[in-house]
């Protein structure tokens, strides 16, 4: 999916990740003011941000699950950079709260979202250490 919307992941340290998309019209539908960036877009990009954050906490022989998602459409996504930050609100042993806001290129919250990652043992395919 990273690789067919061109993500780009600008940083990324203990429980934070930050995301960039350049978002084009072909992913827009149209309405009397202009394209707008379908919703499930919106919500893979946030996704997206959360997921690094829950990653950068985990030990190399976990993995995580979603088990809940969120998403608050708080403005109009236009096509252009959109950036979302990501972060973990809190980590226990079995879950993990992350958060992640959507700006556009003039720093405007668009969107904001929260989830909650359900921690599992990292064996077989979804390994984190396994190999490609």
């Amino acid at each position: 999916m990273w690789r067919t919307l061109g993500y780009r992941r600008v940083d990324s340290t203990a429980g934070l990740s930050t995301v960039e998309w350049s978002a084009s019209e072909e992913y827009c539908f149209p309405t009397d003011t202009g394209p707008v960036v379908q919703g499930g877009l919106v919500t893979a990009l946030l996704d997206s941000a959360m997921g690094g954050a829950c990653w950068s906490v985990l030990e190399p022989q976990e993995t995580f699950l979603t088990a809940d998602l969120r998403v608050e459409f708080l403005r109009t996504t236009r096509p252009g950079q959109l950036t979302a930050a990501g972060s973990v609100v809190r980590r226990t042993r079995r879950v993990v709260f992350c958060a992640a806001e959507l700006f556009d290129a003039a720093g405007t919250l668009l969107a904001a979202s929260r989830c909650t990652q359900v921690v599992l043992p990292g064996d077989g395919r979804a390994a984190r250490s396994a190999p490609a």
